[in-house]
Formats: C-alpha cells, sequence, structure tokens
C-alpha cells in the first residue's frame, strides 16, 4: 500500500498574519494529524532571497513562521519540519531539473511573465531589474516538492501552473534516466479562505493592509477597528457581499454563528458593534496559542534545534536519493566505468498528462514522443471522470475517441491514424513490461 507524501512550506519573506494562518498553517497542521501520510514542513529561504535583500528580515521572519507553526499545533515528531537551506540536496535538484526543463516553459511562468508585460507597458527592456532567482522560481519549487516524491502539495488556484512543470520536470527526468520521480498532483482547497486585508484587497505584506498573527490582544481590536466599512449607519440594513468584515468573520466563525451575524447585517447592526464581535471572535482562537507563540520566540535556540533535528530526517531521505541522481545522470566514481559499458537504447514513448485549470475545471493531453500534442481533452468535472476516460483510450485505443463523455480533439494537423498510432505503442510497451 502506498504512503501519501503531501509537502508544504511557507516563504520566510515577513511576519505571518491572519491571512496566512487561513489559508496555510491552520490547515496545514489539520492535514498533519492524518494517519497513513507521510507530511513534510518547510521555511521556503532560498525563495525568500529572490524577493528579500534584508538578511535580518529573512533571518526574523524564519523565526515567527517557525514559531507560529508550532505554536499552532505541529507536532516535528510526527512530521518533517525542516528549513529549506538545510538540505543542501535541494539546490543540486534544482541544477538536474534545470537541465531537463525547456526555457520556453519558464518564459510562460505567471509571475515571470506579469514583470515582463509590466517592463514593456513601461517601454523598458522586457527583462529590466528581472533576477535570475524569480526566472527560475518555478524550478526550485519543483526540486522542493520532487526532492521528497510528494504526491499532494496544496497550493491556491494561481500556483496550480507550478505544480503542472513540477510533473513536466518529473516526466522529462523520467524519460532519459528511468524512474525516479512521482509526478506530484495539486491539492486545491476551495473552502480555505483567502482574507481580505485592512482595505478590503487581499490580505497581504504587498498592500501593507494585514493583521499580524500573533499581535497583542489590544493591536488586534485596533486593527479590526481600522477595517473599512461603508457609510451605512446603525440601524441600516447592511450586506454582506463585498464586506471585508464580513469575510474576516466567516474564516473564524461556525456556519450558524456566520448566519447569525449575516442576520445582523440585515438588522442594521452598527460597525462598531460588528467589529468588535468579529475581534472577539478572532481573539477566542488565537488567544489560547498566544502565550505558546511568545515563549518560542524568546527562545530561538529550541527552534534551532527542532529545526536541526528535522533537517536530519530530510537528509536521511535527500542524501541517499541524491546519490541514485547522481548516478542515474553519469555523474559517478570512475570505479564503476567497466560496468556501465553497455549502452542503453531507450525508445522514447507517448504520454499523457493531467492537469486542473484555473476554472477548476479537469484536462488531459496526450503528448508524442517527439512532444507534439496529439490530442487535447475538454474539461471534466472531476480527475476521477478524466482519468477514467485515459484508461479507456490505452485499454481500447481510437475506439475509445468518440464515446468519451467529454469532447477530445485532435491538435493541429494530427489524424485518427497518429492518435491511433500513439495509443498503440503506449499498449504496446505496457504488455511488453514484466508483470
Amino acid at each position: 500500500m502506498r504512503i501519501e507524501r503531501f509537502l508544504t512550506g511557507i516563504t520566510t519573506s515577513g511576519t505571518p498574519h491572519l491571512g496566512n494562518y487561513v489559508g496555510s498553517v491552520r490547515p496545514s497542521v489539520r492535514h498533519s494529524l492524518r494517519t497513513g501520510v507521510e507530511s513534510f514542513y518547510f521555511l521556503a529561504d532560498y525563495h525568500a532571497l529572490i524577493k528579500v535583500d534584508e538578511p535580518a528580515r529573512i533571518q526574523r521572519s524564519t523565526l515567527e513562521i517557525a514559531a507560529s507553526w508550532l505554536a499552532c499545533g505541529l507536532d516535528p515528531d510526527r512530521v518533517v519540519f525542516y528549513r529549506q537551506s538545510d538540505v543542501p540536496e535541494i539546490p543540486e535538484l534544482t541544477w538536474f531539473l534545470s537541465c531537463v526543463l525547456g526555457k520556453g516553459v519558464l518564459n510562460r511562468a505567471h509571475a515571470y511573465k506579469a514583470a515582463v508585460d509590466k517592463n514593456t507597458a513601461a517601454g523598458n527592456d522586457p527583462d529590466a531589474d528581472v533576477n535570475v532567482g524569480l526566472f527560475m522560481y518555478p524550478v526550485l519549487m519543483g526540486a522542493d516538492i520532487l526532492m521528497f516524491n510528494a504526491h499532494q502539495v496544496p497550493v491556491g488556484r494561481d500556483q496550480v501552473q507550478h505544480i503542472e512543470m513540477a510533473r513536466d520536470m518529473a516526466h522529462s527526468f523520467n524519460h532519459r534516466y528511468g524512474e525516479h520521480f512521482v509526478a506530484p498532483e495539486a491539492a486545491i482547497e476551495d473552502h480555505v479562505a483567502t482574507l481580505p486585508g485592512l482595505d478590503g484587497r487581499k490580505m497581504s505584506k504587498s498592500y501593507d493592509n494585514t493583521i499580524p498573527l500573533f499581535t497583542p490582544r489590544e493591536h488586534l481590536k485596533k486593527l479590526i477597528g481600522s477595517i473599512v466599512t461603508d457609510s451605512s449607519a446603525p440601524g441600516e440594513p447592511k450586506t454582506v457581499e463585498g464586506s471585508a468584515l464580513f469575510q474576516i468573520y466567516q474564516a473564524f466563525a461556525t456556519a450558524s454563528e456566520s448566519e447569525a451575524l449575516r442576520q445582523a447585517y440585515a438588522n442594521g447592526i452598527s460597525w462598531a458593534d460588528a467589529k468588535h464581535l468579529v475581534f472577539e471572535r478572532i481573539d477566542q482562537e488565537i488567544a489560547p496559542m498566544r502565550a505558546a507563540y511568545q515563549a518560542l520566540i524568546d527562545n530561538p535556540a529550541k527552534i534551532e534545534a527542532i529545526l536541526q533535528a528535522g533537517a536530519a530526517k530530510a537528509r536521511a531521505i535527500a542524501t541517499p536519493f541524491m546519490g541514485q541522481l547522481r548516478h542515474a545522470v553519469g555523474l559517478r566514481s570512475l570505479q564503476t566505468q567497466a560496468d556501465s559499458t553497455a549502452k542503453v537504447v531507450k525508445v522514447a514513448l507517448p504520454v499523457f498528462k493531467q492537469y486542473r485549470e484555473s476554472d477548476g475545471q479537469f484536462y488531459f493531453k496526450l503528448q508524442g514522443a517527439d512532444g507534439r500534442l496529439l490530442l487535447q481533452s475538454g474539461a471534466f468535472v472531476s480527475p476521477k471522470v478524466a482519468g477514467q476516460s485515459i484508461a479507456a483510450l490505452q485499454a481500447d485505443g481510437i475506439k475509445a475517441l468518440h464515446g468519451s463523455p467529454v469532447p477530445l480533439q485532435p491538435g493541429p494537423d494530427v489524424t485518427e491514424s497518429d492518435i491511433a498510432a500513439a495509443l498503440q505503442a503506449l499498449k504496446t510497451s505496457k504488455e511488453a513490461k514484466p508483470v
């Protein structure tokens, strides 16, 4: 029975806020309590270097995020909890993956494209102020995931593209050097809240509109009181649509509590009373953890010891695995030369790639051995149904093309004969493998 591996990380670029808590820390701690799952949690300090050039800020953020996870209930004995920079195999794997991934893939990465578009609109050189770290960010993220062969990676919809890139890296490396990586899946939790900040925009350090997670009670009250609301007077009905205050409350309240506040809005609750209600509900959840957080912040040596122990657990996996990968690509002791004189001839095969788009629907495509798009599916409502369609194509060949529950579109200049040949090649390869 396969043990599922779950991996998540937080970039050490600032102080954790309520948005980080409801969107990442709280759900990931809940994940850590599941049985039959091997979980990896890391502090992404290499990623922080891409956009932060203040050493003290990165160090402080590492301390604060580690303390936040631990104070919120993450048990380092149950999981592998480590600092990214304590695992040197990760940057080495980044280089390996960069040598099998096409530059054109990185050209299409959202963050890089956004930077290029911004420069182009301003009339600047497209790559002005774009560092190589930003361009290579998806490869480092791929190394984070593939280093531990994670099956599930929780991400927001804006990060799904990076998981698809990690899958491409895994397939490309496996195609060249044999089966070493599993293709990860994006775990998108639509019910996990994305909190608005003080000004109604997404809570983000970039907008300076955050509410620090473990800020003192009185400061939390002051910040909640500063959340932007409309000009509705006490007694006037208020709408919850677009209300940042209500959205923040929902992330902490039960369904019945949220419904009660919704009714209070309709009955004309004053903004002052609504803000007090929101403040008390948030503090009810955060207050019991605040003392534990402060005790950890005041004892950085304890956190450092926990991270070093986590790094040892991580490297117990990463070091031998990296040894296998080094051997696979040819970085070997010269004493093994006599054993590797026989050249292995590998036959390229077509491949199915299943993925999820930003619309929440599931798709797959069939690529030829030369990378050409042979078949593109329409939208499926679930990955299971998409997988069943792939299985039907693999089992029944071209006959399943017209029996699919959603349209299957041949690629440019592709005939049904091309698709049939690719499906037959896959079937023949599968049948030829020893049982």
